[in-house]
């Protein structure tokens, strides 16, 4: 059974446009994560370690900010391949999504912030229709994360 609102077709060509992103997953996990700090700054309150960095360079050879920025990738990447299992993507989404709003205390919409700079970084690399293909994936995954917060009372 497919998941959600996507079709066989739409979880093909989503995986199609993550592919090609996601053979550099540290590099563009990286890119993503300097992106959001340089363009939010507030969202880097929460990370202490990233704190005191204001250069982008500096971020950018960070070895926590890219850890955190393949583990970013690696986790919307688990989510990808369960596009097509309801259960199996709920099973990754739910503790990711309580541990953020309990344990972290992450504002959600911080999600969205990142899934927008994704999509950007898709059109800038692979043109328009990669990134309007992996739309529906992350409108997916803010909506669930989005659920799972008013869940935990925020």
């Amino acid at each position: 059974s497919s998941t959600m609102s996507l079709s066989e077709a739409e979880v093909q060509s989503a995986r199609g446009a993550w592919e090609k992103i996601y053979v550099d997953a540290e590099d563009n996990g990286t890119a993503v994560l300097v992106r959001m700090f340089t363009e939010h700054p507030d969202t880097k309150s929460y990370f202490t370690h990233f704190k005191g960095m204001d250069s982008a360079e500096e971020m950018k050879q960070s070895d926590q900010v890219r850890g955190h920025g393949k583990k970013v990738f690696s986790a919307i990447n688990d989510m990808v391949q369960h596009l097509d299992n309801s259960e199996a993507f709920l099973g990754i989404v739910t503790p990711l999504g309580k541990k953020h709003a309990t344990q972290l205390k992450i504002d959600p919409k911080n999600f969205r912030i990142i899934c927008d700079i994704i999509l950007q970084l898709m059109e800038e690399k692979f043109g328009g229709d990669c990134k309007t293909s992996f739309e529906k994936v992350t409108n997916e995954i803010c909506t669930h994360l989005n659920n799972i917060y008013k869940e935990e009372g925020w």
